[in-house]
C-alpha cells in the first residue's frame, strides 16, 4: 500500500470516507481528473466488507461490467468473480492508481468548516481534517441488522447474523434455520445444504421474485440495464413473462410466485434474487421454505403461521444498515429511513460538496453504478475546482 499522507496537507483535499469499491472508485476517478482524494477507511486494508463476507459468495455481476474506473478485472477471475478475487482486484486497484490511502482511522461525524468553504471531519484520535468536499462511501451493507425478536435472548441454540456466517462446516448434521430470503440468506440456505446440515429451512416473510443469474448466456444484469429506465408498470409485465417462461412454479414447496411487480418492488429496495441453487435445493427438498418468524420461546421458535420448529442454530440473513445517522444526520441529508436524500453527483444545497455513492444496490449492477457516480462525481468537483 502506499505510504498514509501527511493528513494536513494543504490545499484542503477531497477527502473519501470508506475504502470499498465506492469509495476507491470515486478517489481514482478525482486522481484521474487532478484532484487530490485521500482515502479514509476504519479498518486495516481496503475492501473491509467483502473480506468478512462468507465464502462462496461470488458477483451476480458479470466481470466485464463490474470493472471500476481505470482498471478492467482481469480476465482470469472468471465470469462470475468469486470474494476472494474481488478483495484482490481492490488491493491492485488502489495500487494500480497509487490512490492516498489512510487505513485504521474512522471518521464519526462530519461538519460544515467555520468558514462555510469546505467541511471538517472528526475522526479517531482526536484528528480533525480539513476537507474542500467530502465523499461518503461506507456502504450499503455497513451496519448487521437484527430483529428485535421477543425471546431471543434466552434461544439457547446458536443465534447469529449472516454477516457471521463463513461456511457450512461448523453446521454439519445439524438443523438450521435461515431467516430471510433475499440474495445472502438464499445462498447460504444452499451453502448449509450441499455443506452437510441435517436439515435446512429458510423463513419467509416476503416472497421474493427470483431470476435465473443466466439464460443462454444472457446475464441478468443485461435485462436489468435495459429496462432500468423503463416505465416501472411495463417492466413489471415483462419480468412476470419472463419468469413464467424460466423459473418454475414453486408453489407446491411453499414459495408461490410473487403478487406484485419485480419492478414495483425494487422501487421498494427489493431486488430479485438470482437463483445460485436455491430452485433445485427446494424442488428436492433440501431446502424447505416456512413462515417468517414471530418470536422465540426456549429452545423453540415460533413461527408467524403458528408453528414451532426447534432448530439447533439460526441464521439472520435480516439485512444491514447504512448506520449513517452519527456521521451525517444532524446535516439533513437523510430521509426517514436514514438513506440518503441524493446520490452521486448530485449534493444536497444545504450541504454542498457532500456526496455520498454506493448506498443503493441497482438491478444494473452495484460494482456499475458506483463506478458510474465515481465519473461523475469527479467532473463535477474538477469543475467546481476550476471555478
Amino acid at each position: 500500500m502506499p505510504a498514509a499522507p501527511d493528513l494536513t496537507t494543504e490545499p484542503r483535499p477531497v477527502y473519501v470516507i470508506g475504502g470499498g469499491p465506492g469509495g476507491l472508485a470515486a478517489a481514482a476517478a478525482l486522481r484521474a481528473r487532478g484532484v487530490r482524494a485521500v482515502v479514509v477507511e476504519k479498518s486495516g486494508s481496503v475492501g473491509a466488507s467483502w473480506r468478512g463476507h462468507y465464502d462462496r459468495l461470488r458477483l451476480h455481476t458479470t466481470r466485464r461490467l463490474s470493472g471500476l474506473p481505470g482498471l478492467a478485472m482481469p480476465r482470469r477471475f472468471g465470469r462470475w468473480v468469486s470474494r476472494d478475487n474481488v478483495v484482490r482486484y481492490l488491493e491492485k486497484y488502489a495500487e494500480h492508481h497509487e490512490l492516498e490511502l489512510v487505513t485504521g482511522v474512522e471518521v464519526t461525524r462530519i461538519e460544515r468548516a467555520a468558514d462555510d468553504a469546505g467541511w471538517v471531519l472528526y475522526a479517531t484520535g482526536g484528528r480533525e481534517l480539513a476537507a474542500g468536499a467530502v465523499v461518503v462511501a461506507t456502504g450499503y451493507n455497513h451496519t448487521p441488522a437484527l430483529p428485535d425478536w421477543p425471546g431471543a435472548d434466552a434461544f439457547p441454540g446458536e443465534l447469529l447474523h449472516a454477516g457471521g456466517y463463513r461456511n457450512a462446516a461448523p453446521y454439519a448434521g445439524r438443523d438450521v434455520l435461515v431467516v430471510g430470503i433475499g440474495n445472502t440468506g438464499a445462498e447460504i440456505a444452499v451453502d448449509l445444504a450441499e455443506g452437510g446440515a441435517a436439515r435446512v429451512r429458510l423463513a419467509v416473510r416476503t416472497v421474493p421474485h427470483i431470476v435465473r443469474r443466466s439464460t443462454a448466456g444472457w446475464p441478468a444484469q443485461r435485462s436489468g440495464i435495459l429496462v432500468r429506465r423503463l416505465p416501472v408498470r411495463l417492466v413489471d409485465r415483462i419480468s412476470a413473462l419472463q419468469a413464467r417462461v424460466a423459473v418454475p412454479d414453486l408453489s407446491a414447496y411453499g414459495l408461490p410466485r410473487p403478487d406484485t411487480g419485480l419492478y414495483s418492488r425494487v422501487g421498494q429496495g427489493a431486488i430479485p434474487v438470482q437463483d445460485v441453487g436455491l430452485i433445485a435445493a427446494v424442488r428436492s427438498g433440501a431446502v424447505e421454505p416456512v413462515a417468517a418468524v414471530a418470536s422465540f420461546e426456549g429452545s423453540e421458535v415460533v413461527l408467524a403461521d403458528g408453528s414451532r420448529i426447534t432448530p439447533d442454530a439460526v441464521v439472520a440473513a435480516t439485512g444491514y444498515r447504512r448506520a449513517l445517522e452519527g456521521l451525517v444526520g444532524h446535516l439533513g441529508v437523510l430521509d426517514g429511513r436514514g438513506r440518503p436524500v441524493v446520490h452521486g453527483a448530485r449534493t444536497d444545497p444545504a450541504a454542498p460538496g457532500l456526496y455520498f455513492t454506493g448506498f443503493t444496490n441497482p438491478i444494473s449492477g452495484m460494482f456499475r453504478e458506483m463506478a458510474r457516480d465515481a465519473e461523475k462525481i469527479a467532473k463535477a468537483l474538477a469543475r467546481s475546482a476550476r471555478h
